[in-house]
Formats: structure tokens, C-alpha cells, sequence
């Protein structure tokens, strides 16, 4: 029987043509332990870029939460786009599912790839977790770092006091993993101030088939680690430069989580809010995302010399 068209597929093919047409190639890397990592690399490392490495949230894998970044950032930095543990092709054998496990696995990764120096990073919602722990792990390696709706000053007191739409893990993990597209629409509604008005269920359905099936128990693991017993007492303080960006009507993480990062982190971090924005606001509100990110990355940095450093590729 002929095999059913899929528009998810068709979407996926769309974007790894994007992604090596922006000068990045998909590799995977057995960093040991059982785990192997996939990432996006660039097809050749240039010593006068900065390097960049992107971590998404939950949802899709790696590719289809940065695809909208890659033409500006690929022209001024060396980027790294990891599916973390779970998503994609990463997986693990471990029992670990902690975010600073992630953390570990991500740099270990960087480590295996040869990636030089110090980076700067980015991380979407749960990859902001995991990017938190990371410059706390590795303060020698992570020089900045944004955090974009990323909840880390959550507390797990916070679900039973109200602050979220949902009351309990279970709640939370049935709309963050969808599996039936009544699910799925929810989740679109509470990430964008205007959803789609419209979602065909069978475009759902075949959304959930290709992209939120796999690894469904390990997803919902690394959903209670980042909440169960978390306590804002015991966030460490990161020193690296911050800039926080979070839609100011996020109700996945809302927007008192931000207050909260910023009151925590002090003079090391700078809030900007986006009017009208959910928690997708990388999406939502892409423009003035990306005015804001291009700010803090690029405005701030020393114009690089490709003439002069062409030789130097690494």
C-alpha cells in the first residue's frame, strides 16, 4: 500500500536543506557511556568567528526551533545546534535525567568535536535549563549566555500555590508532551498570544506520529527532574553576562519566573520583555527577538576579519 504523504516529513527534509545550505553538516558522536549526540556543526570551523551553540526546548528537535536564526548567526559565528538527550538522534543509556546531565553531555560533546575556546550560549525554555547549568558547570568555557523563557528559578511549591495553568506533574507532562491533538492544540494556545485559527487534526496526528512519540517515558523523566524538590535557595549564582528574554504573556513559565532570574542573577543580567509575546516568542515575535539578541551577541562584539583570518580555519 502506497506509503501516506506527511507534511511533518516533508518539513523536516525542508529544514536539514536549509540547515547545509547555511553552511552546517548533521553529525553524530558517541560521546561515551552509551550516550551519542547529534548535532549541527559547522561544515568548517573558522578561528575569526565566535562560536554559538543553541540548545532548544521541548517540542520538536534542534532543527525546527532555530531554522529562523540560522541565516544571520551562520554569517558571524562558528554555530552548534545539539539535539539534547531524547530529542532527535540524541540518546542515552544511562538512568541520569538531570539538566546538569545535559549540561555534562553537551560539553563533552564540544569536547569530542574539537571545538576550541570560549563560547557564548543560548537556550530555549528547558534549554535554558540546561544552559544554566552548563555556565555554572563550566564557567571557563561559557562566557555569556541567554536565557529566553527559560522558568530555572521555578519552585516546585510553585504548581501547588497556582502560578501555572496546570496543578501537578502529570497535568504539565500531558500538554508538554502531547500525544492526541486535542493536547497539542492546547499547548499552541498556551505558547502564542494568536494561535493558529485554525489546526487540522490530521496535520496534528501526524505531527505527534513523527516528531512526539519517540522516547515519551525518558521526556516525561526529564520533565519531573527539572521540577521535583527544585528550590530557588538551591540555584546556584552564574557570573557570565545574562540577558533574559521572555514574553510578557508566557503562560508555560510565566513571567514572574523572569523577575525572579533577574533578582537572582543581579548586575550580571539585563531583562527584556516583549509586548504580546507567549512563551514562543522566538517565534511569535521573531523580528524583535532576534533585535535583541543580535544586541547582546553581535552589536558588542569587534567586527571579525575573514580577510585576514580566512587561512585560519581550524
Amino acid at each position: 500500500m502506497a506509503r501516506c504523504f506527511s507534511l511533518t516529513a516533508s518539513r523536516n527534509w525542508f529544514y536539514r536543506y536549509t540547515y547545509a545550505q547555511s553552511g552546517l553538516r548533521s553529525v553524530s558522536t558517541d560521546i561515551g557511556g552509551g550516550t551519542v549526540m547529534h548535532c549541527w556543526v559547522p561544515k568548517t570551523h573558522r578561528a575569526y568567528k565566535a562560536t554559538l551553540l543553541l540548545l532548544h526546548g521541548f517540542g520538536a528537535n534542534a532543527m525546527w526551533q532555530w531554522s529562523g536564526l540560522l541565516r544571520p548567526l551562520a554569517s558571524r559565528f562558528n554555530l552548534y545546534i545539539p539535539d539534547l538527550l531524547f530529542f532527535g538522534d540524541s540518546y542515552t543509556s544511562l538512568p541520569d535525567r538531570t539538566e546538569a546531565f545535559q549540561a555534562r553531555c553537551v560539553m563533552r560533546l564540544l569536547e569530542a568535536r574539537g571545538v576550541p575556546g570560549r563560547l557564548t550560549l543560548v537556550g530555549l525554555s528547558y534549554g535554558g535549563f540546561v544552559g544554566y547549568s552548563a555556565a555554572a558547570q563550566f564557567p571557563e568555557r561559557v562566557e555569556r549566555l541567554v536565557l529566553c523563557s527559560a522558568g530555572v528559578c521555578l519552585e516546585e511549591t510553585d504548581l501547588k500555590e497556582g502560578l501555572f495553568p496546570v496543578a501537578d506533574l502529570d497535568e504539565a507532562a500531558g500538554i508538554l508532551l502531547p500525544q492526541t491533538p486535542e493536547k497539542l492544540r492546547m499547548l499552541v494556545r498556551l505558547s502564542f498570544v494568536k494561535p493558529a485559527a485554525t489546526m487540522p487534526s490530521c496535520f496534528l496526528r501526524d505531527f505527534i506520529h513523527v516528531m512526539c512519540t519517540e522516547y515519551i517515558n525518558e521526556k516525561r523523566e526529564l520533565l519531573q527532574a527539572i521540577i521535583r524538590d527544585r528550590k530557588l535557595s538551591e540555584l546556584p549564582k552564574i557570573t557570565q553576562p545574562t540577558l533574559i528574554i521572555w514574553g510578557d504573556q508566557d503562560q508555560i513559565f510565566p513571567l514572574e519566573l523572569a523577575h525572579r532570574l533577574k533578582s537572582h542573577l543581579r548586575e550580571n543580567a539585563q531583562l527584556v520583555v516583549i509586548r504580546n509575546a507567549g512563551h514562543a516568542a522566538n517565534l511569535e515575535k521573531a523580528k524583535e527577538f532576534y533585535r535583541h539578541l543580535k544586541a547582546f551577541l553581535i552589536d558588542s562584539l569587534p567586527q571579525p576579519s575573514p580577510t585576514l583570518n580566512q587561512n585560519k580555519a581550524e
